[in-house]
């Protein structure tokens, strides 16, 4: 059974800075893509992060380019998020989510508030 784990979320004041796990099993880890997304309350989900099987390629959100880094430790089934300069608009539920064999993954969300 495929199974995905976020956490680290919290309350942080806006420039702050939180640290985002995800924890994977019930699949090959090491072998997929890994994504992060996101859904702000009253919103649709939104795709922020992407990090290639290997790590060697990653992709951002614009709205999170240059502030969030995406990343992974296939020893250890573990994907992360380090999200600095934190803003009141990146409050929301952070989910990890992966695709295999074209049908998606998404664990329970770890919740992110930024605000003053």
């Amino acid at each position: 059974e495929v199974q995905l784990q976020a956490s680290g979320g919290g309350y942080v004041q806006p420039g702050g800075s939180l640290r985002l796990s995800c924890v994977a099993s019930g699949f090959t880890f090491g072998n997929y893509d890994m994504t992060w997304v996101r859904q702000a309350p009253g919103k649709a989900q939104q795709w922020i992060s992407l990090i290639e099987s290997d790590g060697g390629k990653t992709y951002y959100a614009d709205s999170v380019k240059g502030r969030f880094t995406i990343s992974r430790d296939n020893a250890k089934n573990t994907m992360y998020l380090q999200m600095n300069s934190l803003r009141p608009e990146d409050t929301a539920v952070y989910y990890c989510a992966t695709s295999i064999r074209d049908r998606m993954y998404e664990g329970q969300g770890t919740l992110v508030t930024v605000s003053s």
